[in-house]
């Protein structure tokens, strides 16, 4: 047996046993669901030679561009771009299927662990240039194991699809894996504390490690306090490029803070902050991307 069907079998078995200690959600993709079934072609072998193993040729293709379709406050675009990426790595699967098996399973914040239905690991293209952090899961995060689906996660959909990418083509993913629990209060969410973003982040510097994104958005003060340790306030920083593990980093408002300020003014800020992302990504803009949210 080849290492590719050897590391196939491993992740199978591994799955069957987080499905056995009741793990309901692993951040596996349609993509890469269909490119794990492909059988992987062989390389030819020449007469008396040793037989090659099989790799993965980098192939380097232009993205495509086609006629954007102008709507109005951040409806969705037509994509006019898809990041390239490598097929599908199973030994990197293997170690994401790990590492959320680890998460999943993970008790250091005690008062996290009792309370929350889920853990919230993380959704989107393990290979993404483009990855999204905010700061912790919700109430409908935690009763469905994925980040930003809720009212907030619509709007960032949005953004996506404006800049011409979709939600599948990136990754998104919290400091938080648990929702901060709030105890006396029927609903609601409540800010993460210092020592919970401590004690939680080495799961997302993992992610980070295994995904390498050209660029991260840090959506939210909370999320830039979190990875930065900056306290100076999201309206000072946001627009403005920081260095975050060696990767261009922009912070940005968080979606939350749209929905409650829907002002031209705002919602142009943080589509400037989009575009300068965009540019850094070397991703085609519009004419009329470039106008959105201009008075």
């Amino acid at each position: 047996m080849d290492s590719y069907n050897e590391l196939l079998e491993a992740t199978i078995q591994h799955l069957e046993g987080l499905k056995s200690k009741g793990v309901r959600y692993v951040p596996v993709s349609p993509e890469t669901l269909q490119a794990l079934k492909q059988p992987v072609a062989k390389a030819p072998v020449p007469p008396a030679a040793p037989t090659a193993k099989p790799s993965f040729a980098k192939v380097n293709v232009a993205p495509a561009v086609t006629a954007p379709v102008s709507k109005p406050a951040f409806a969705p675009v037509e994509a006019v771009i898809a990041p390239v990426r490598p097929p599908t790595d199973p030994a990197r699967m293997a170690k994401f299927v790990e590492l959320n098996s680890r998460v999943a399973s993970c008790i250091k914040c005690p008062n996290l662990a009792s309370t929350r239905k889920t853990t919230v690991f993380g959704v989107g293209d393990i290979h993404a240039r483009l990855m999204f952090v905010g700061e912790a899961p919700g109430a409908e995060e935690d009763e469905q194991g994925e980040p930003f689906v809720g009212k907030a996660g619509q709007l960032l959909n949005k953004i996506i699809q404006t800049m011409g990418l979709t939600r599948q083509k990136v990754y998104i993913a919290n400091i938080l894996k648990c929702r901060p629990d709030t105890p006396g209060q029927a609903a609601g969410n409540r800010k993460p504390t210092a020592p919970e973003m401590a004690t939680c982040i080495p799961y997302l510097h993992e992610q980070i490690d295994l995904i390498q994104p050209a660029v991260l958005v840090a959506l939210g003060g909370t999320a830039v306090e979190g990875l930065l340790g900056a306290t100076v306030g999201i309206t000072k920083l946001r627009g403005n490029w920081q260095t975050y593990r060696g990767i261009p980093l922009m912070p940005t408002y968080h979606p939350a803070y749209l929905l409650r300020n829907q002002s031209l003014s705002e919602k142009r800020k943080v589509w400037e902050d989009m575009l300068a992302v965009m540019t850094k990504l070397g991703m085609p803009i519009s004419e009329k991307q470039l106008g959105y949210f201009l008075s």
